[in-house]
C-alpha cells in the first residue's frame, strides 16, 4: 500500500466517511461498512481528495483532457480533481457534469462546463455498485462526442455485480476503459489489520465478501 492510500483511509475515517456496523445497502446487501463521500464536506476535505484521486490517475498513466462529473455527487469530485491537478500536478484540465434534466432556456442542452467533443474524459465517481450512473454519464460524453479514457472512484468495494464478475469489471468490459480506485477493499482490510483493534470488524468483512465478493 502507498502512503497515499494509507494516508487517504486514516482521512476518510477521521471525517466518518468511513463508517463500520450494519448498513442496508441500495442493492438489499446489509455491508459491514459504508464510504460516503458527501462528508468530505469542505473546502480542505475536498482538496485533499482531489490530491488522492489525482495521485491515483498519475500512478495509473492514464491519459485525459477533460474531468466529467455525474449529477449530483460527482459534481464536486470532479472538481476537486480539477482543482487538484492545477495545483499539485501543473495540469489545468477543463472539467464538465450533466444536468438531471435538459434545460430548455439560456444555453440550453444536458452539459455544464466545457466542452466534450473530441477529448478523452476521467469519469469521477465515489465507488461503484450498480454502475448505472457510470453507463449514463458514458452515454452522455459518446453523445457529446467524446470518449471514456477511465473512471476515477474512491473505493473498489469488489463485490460482485450482476453476474459472477465485479461491478467494476463488469463497468471496464462495457465502457473498454480501465477503472482506477483510490483504494480497494484489500487496502482497507490491510490498514485495519495492521493498525489493530478491530478484529471483529475484519472477521465481518470477510464474511460479508465471501458472500458477495469477487475479483
Amino acid at each position: 500500500m502507498h502512503d497515499y492510500q494509507e494516508a487517504f483511509i486514516r482521512f476518510a475515517l477521521e471525517r466518518g466517511a468511513l463508517r463500520f456496523g450494519e448498513f442496508q445497502l441500495k442493492s438489499g446487501r446489509t455491508s459491514p461498512y459504508f464510504f460516503n463521500t458527501g462528508l468530505f464536506n469542505s473546502g480542505g476535505a475536498l482538496s485533499q481528495l482531489g490530491r488522492c484521486y489525482a495521485e491515483a490517475l498519475a500512478r495509473a498513466q492514464i491519459d485525459f483532457d477533460l474531468v466529467f462529473g455525474p449529477a449530483y455527487k460527482g459534481i464536486p469530485l470532479a472538481t476537486g480533481l480539477a482543482v487538484a491537478l492545477a495545483e499539485s500536478r501543473g495540469r489545468d484540465v477543463p472539467y464538465a457534469f450533466d444536468r438531471k434534466e435538459v434545460k430548455d432556456h439560456g444555453e440550453g442542452g444536458r452539459i455544464v462546463g466545457a466542452p466534450v467533443q473530441g477529448r478523452r474524459a476521467v469519469i469521477v465517481d465515489d465507488v461503484i455498485s450498480s454502475g448505472v450512473s457510470i453507463r449514463e454519464a458514458a452515454e452522455l460524453i459518446a453523445a457529446e462526442g467524446g470518449t471514456v479514457a477511465a473512471v476515477a472512484i474512491a473505493l473498489d468495494r469488489k463485490e460482485r455485480g450482476r453476474g459472477e464478475a465485479s461491478a467494476v469489471r463488469e463497468v471496464e468490459r462495457l465502457l473498454d476503459a480501465p477503472v482506477v480506485p483510490i483504494v480497494t477493499l484489500d487496502h482497507l482490510e490491510a490498514y485495519l489489520a495492521e493498525h489493530g483493534g478491530r478484529g471483529e470488524t475484519i472477521e465481518a468483512i470477510r464474511a460479508y465478501r465471501a458472500q458477495y465478493g469477487a475479483g
